[in-house]
């Protein structure tokens, strides 16, 4: 089974072109399912896996507590490297045709408010560090970028005169951002007097880098981005992926058009997009009760 798991995560990066992350969430995925059958089944043979495995499988996982989510995108990676067995001829048929997904909780994303994306954005910024962590964070905010996304842009991306970014999505796929005035003018003070303190002698084309003039870590951004907001006084619980949230809230409160901001965030789905329509109901709700005299 080892060989075929290689083949189908070598399918993924090099046909699929899928991200390092994606990669990775697979990889870890599969080498789970892959030792739980070696230790708990006698089989050492993808062609003799059943739905009967599969479900052993899930309800290791449901015993472990695992959460639905985790249930069901572990069954996605199973399903999908059964789908490709098939496909290459490796196996007859898929084990995990029929097995019903489990339902995901729907959770509504954290976000900040207003006041709160205006105290965060408001840092002092003065050395190079703190001016490039400044310019960072109005980017993310300003475009609604994934984490990986952000610290991934080459100065390359950027196209200052005509307000966009450029963005290498999920799968590779492009899309063109628009970036306000605010984050624009953040990112051109960056440039002009702090990446090149930063950057020293290295020969990189990054955007963002730290303060040995390398490329920004994932793990980086999220000590700078959990430092500014207790240096702000942002108690609320804060991660890369809440700003994210508050793009396409705001936007949508402030009565921006849902494809526009699928479009923006680089949703393949609308549906998914659709989570911030409901986070802006519940506000309105909050809203409600705290101002009308008698709710």
């Amino acid at each position: 089974m080892e060989d075929e798991r290689k083949d189908f995560l070598h399918y993924l990066k090099i046909e699929r072109g899928l991200s390092q992350n994606t990669l990775m969430s697979y990889e870890r995925d599969l080498t789970q399912y892959v030792t739980f059958l070696q230790k708990n089944t006698e089989i050492s043979d993808v062609r003799v896996i059943t739905r009967t495995h599969i479900m052993q499988y899930l309800h290791h996982l449901n015993d472990l507590n695992r959460s639905q989510s985790t249930i069901a995108r572990t069954l996605s990676s199973v399903r999908a490297f059964h789908q490709f067995l098939v496909r290459e001829q490796l196996a007859q048929s898929d084990p995990s045709l029929h097995i019903e997904t489990p339902k995901k909780e729907r959770k509504l994303p954290k976000i900040l408010s207003m006041k709160e994306v205006d105290a965060l954005l408001a840092m002092n910024a003065q050395d190079a560090l703190s001016i490039r962590n400044k310019a960072m964070l109005e980017m993310l905010y300003a475009t609604g970028l994934r984490v990986t996304e952000l610290v991934s842009l080459k100065v390359s991306d950027l196209h200052l005169t005509m307000g966009f970014v450029r963005c290498l999505g999920k799968g590779s796929k492009e899309r063109i951002i628009p970036l306000g005035n605010m984050a624009k003018n953040s990112v051109e003070i960056y440039l002009s007097s702090s990446r090149s303190e930063l950057v020293k002698q290295n020969q990189t084309d990054e955007l963002f880098v730290n303060h040995h003039g390398r490329p920004l870590s994932r793990q980086g951004f999220w000590k700078i981005l959990k430092a500014v907001a207790k240096e702000v006084g942002v108690e609320k619980e804060i991660t890369p992926h809440t700003l994210r949230h508050s793009f396409a809230t705001h936007l949508l409160e402030n009565g921006a058009d849902l494809r526009a901001v699928q479009e923006m965030l680089g949703h393949a789905d609308i549906s998914t997009t659709q989570i911030y329509t409901h986070v802006s109901k519940a506000r309105l709700t909050d809203i409600y009760r705290s101002y009308h005299p008698r709710a």
